[in-house]
């Protein structure tokens, strides 16, 4: 068997040509870095609240009913700004 090489044909070479031009325009991309804005959690970092000594803590059974009154009332105080120290230490988280 005999192997026959035939020439290219004007329409077949013209093909082949545009082929080849084709890729020879080919522009290799380019890298292009894009900033993304993304939240990143981080650690709240307050001081720690200090639980106060109570004043209710060192009522007696045997004291008056005013001295108890006027414990259970500072120790409301003392509630209230500790209460307010708390809420000012988990805002700053925010």
């Amino acid at each position: 068997m005999k192997l026959v090489l035939k020439p290219l044909t004007c329409g077949s070479g013209l093909v082949l040509l545009l082929a080849l031009a084709g890729c020879a325009g080919e522009v290799e991309p380019q890298v292009k870095y894009v900033r993304v804005e993304v939240p990143v959690q981080v650690p709240c970092r307050v001081p720690e609240v200090a639980i106060p000594a109570w004043a209710a803590d060192g009522l007696r059974k045997a004291d008056s009913l005013e001295v108890k009154v006027r414990a259970l009332l500072a120790e409301r105080r003392q509630r209230i700004g500790y209460e307010r120290q708390l809420v000012a230490a988990t805002s700053a988280c925010r």
